[in-house]
């Protein structure tokens, strides 16, 4: 057995450890992939493993520096992280400190992204003098994204449940990929053209900084730069942030909320024709006092005057006043009856009982759900069919 004239304690060894490992290995670039990763609620600290194909290494950041973070880390996330090596003396367990991070292979694409950002920034394109307010009672609102997306259909579902009265009117573009940002920028040009819509809605689902990088592109920024129609913004989700939502003239976390921030409920429409009717009631009312008071006032000044001729003049006076109040009256009245009409008509056409006595029917599974797409149900699965004059059973046979 080896003779020894000194013994280190467990403590007094990981402290050895911990002064040379920390000497020699502090601010440093270490790659790998993220595993275990975990964000810790109260403190705000993130703990993670990074590996590659042979090690791992554990790692900690605190929330001093994570704060800052452009992107959110997750487990399968290549990443490049700067920090210092540390020990943990109480487990003797080696662990990177780390400072930064960004995630591998994307360090160009942030930085492309600030410095657009900080260019047109300078140049006044996100200034809040430019921003358009969005209209009160939108009757045509444009979509620019893929038609066959998600996010169209989340679009769709949010505006017909609040204002079935309103045309949407799409204009289908690529949202990721080589040449979809010009696709967007023409899309937004040609809604300015000729869609003849009160707002647009520039929106897609959620991705990554790669899926979501047409929206960082000069030419979509311009374009909602120098639309003449509001745009909100609606690409991904509430963390991901894009150009294209410091330049709109609204950004909205997501495609759903962004289509409740360009609508008004029916019920709302509703209240507003209530109150107009009762003010303009005032209004009509306040006209016929003040002629009221001309009129005996003219009464009395005649009576004062005395001569025939005069007393007669004001007479046709007054009563050509109050022909002209009395016409203005039932214009008034007639105006706001037809506006009143009409509209009841729209919504009363809108109703669902009416689009089923149009021809149309409705799709339910056994359980009530409605069937939106074939794919809902089976082959073989039995459905119920609700007309306008009733329902019937049926069944699935096949998918066309």
């Amino acid at each position: 057995m080896p003779e020894y004239q000194s013994c280190y304690t467990v403590s007094n060894l990981n402290s050895q450890i911990r002064n040379l490992l920390e000497g020699s290995l502090s601010d440093i670039w270490v790659k790998g992939e993220i595993s275990n990763f975990h964000h810790h609620p109260s403190s705000g600290h993130m703990y993670f493993t990074l590996k590659d194909e042979n090690g791992e290494l554990r790692c900690a950041m605190f929330r001093g520096n994570n704060q800052f973070l452009k992107f959110k880390p997750s487990n399968g996330m290549e990443v490049r992280l700067f920090g210092s090596v540390t020990v943990y003396e109480q487990r003797g367990q080696v662990q990177l400190k780390v400072s930064l991070m960004e995630p591998a292979g994307l360090g160009d694409l942030f930085k492309a992204f600030d410095a657009l950002k900080k260019a047109l920034s300078e140049e006044g394109l996100f200034d809040p003098v430019h921003k358009q307010p969005l209209p009160k009672y939108p009757k045509k609102i444009g979509v620019v994204t893929s038609g066959s997306s998600a996010a169209f259909q989340d679009i769709i579902h949010v505006l017909k449940r609040r204002s079935p009265h309103v045309e949407i009117i799409l204009k289908s573009v690529s949202v990721q990929g080589e040449s979809s940002a010009l696709d967007i920028a023409d899309g937004i040009n040609e809604m300015n053209q000729f869609g003849q819509v009160d707002v647009i809605i520039l929106g897609r689902g959620g991705g990554s900084l790669e899926d979501l990088w047409s929206f960082n592109e000069e030419a979509v920024a311009r374009s909602i730069f120098k639309s003449d129609i509001p745009i909100i913004s609606a690409v991904g989700h509430e963390t991901d942030f894009t150009i294209s939502d410091f330049v709109a003239d609204l950004r909205a976390p997501s495609p759903s909320a962004a289509a409740e921030l360009a609508s008004i409920p029916t019920e709302d429409i509703d209240v507003s024709l209530r109150e107009f009717k009762v003010d303009l009631a005032n209004v009509l009312e306040k006209i016929i006092e003040r002629s009221w008071v001309r009129m005996d006032h003219l009464e009395t000044r005649t009576s004062l005057q005395q001569p025939q001729k005069i007393i007669e003049a004001q007479s046709d006076t007054v009563s050509n006043y109050y022909q002209r109040i009395i016409q203005v009256m039932q214009t008034s009245q007639k105006n706001f009856v037809n506006k009143t009409t009409v509209l009841e008509k729209q919504l009363i056409g809108l109703g669902p009982s009416q689009v089923l006595n149009r021809g149309y029917s409705i799709a339910y599974m056994d359980s009530g759900e409605i069937i939106r797409t074939s794919v809902d149900i089976e082959i073989g699965d039995p459905f119920t069919l609700t007309t306008g004059k009733g329902s019937l059973g049926a069944e699935k046979t096949s998918d066309l």
